[in-house]
């Protein structure tokens, strides 16, 4: 694990705006600070290619919203050129991992929307055929998002671990 930290440590960061998105095949470190929004990190095993999407919720409440029209029309457009970057034009969906990591305020006591943005990307995988995870997680404080591109490593760190950056916090080996 030291000598994983340590690796980590040398690798050249780049933060992933709201909005953006970022692919590479080179050994680098992405990250998104998520407040009411959501990372897609997309790994391509095979052609050892992997990227990360930072979108924001609409409506600037830092809770799921429903997917309108105009969301979908914008949305689908940014995912599409993400993945044609990150798959290109490979056909094997069987080396392909996604995994949508989402930070939204805890809920207000109002009706949570019946198709979020979570909701558009998981169907858009699943009809891809491509394995895609999520996790949710509702809290107040932001938490940070860190991915590898080129091995598919994916972790969080949250306040405290923030201020280390991305070092501080343990790997996980896989984006699904």
């Amino acid at each position: 694990m030291a000598k994983d930290l340590a690796a980590i440590k040398e690798l050249t960061e780049v933060v992933v705006s709201a909005d953006t998105y970022h692919v590479s095949p080179e050994p680098m470190l992405l990250i998104a600070d998520l407040d009411g929004a959501l990372a897609l990190c997309l790994h391509d095993e095979g052609r050892g290619v992997g990227g990360l999407l930072h979108l924001k919720f609409m409506g600037g409440t830092g809770r799921p919203s429903d997917v309108t029209d105009n969301t979908l029309s914008s949305v689908l457009v940014v995912l599409d050129r993400f993945k044609r970057g990150v798959l290109g034009n490979s056909a094997k969906r069987d080396e392909v991992q996604a995994r949508i990591l989402a930070h939204a305020l805890p809920p207000a006591g109002v009706d949570e929307p019946s198709a979020s943005l979570v909701d558009l990307l998981q169907a858009d995988f699943a009809d891809g055929k491509i394995s895609c995870g999520t996790q949710t997680v509702r809290r107040v404080e932001p938490l940070r998002v860190c991915f590898q591109p080129f091995e598919g490593r994916v972790w969080i760190c949250g306040p405290d671990d923030m201020r280390a950056g991305c070092a501080g916090c343990k790997p996980r080996r896989s984006v699904a």
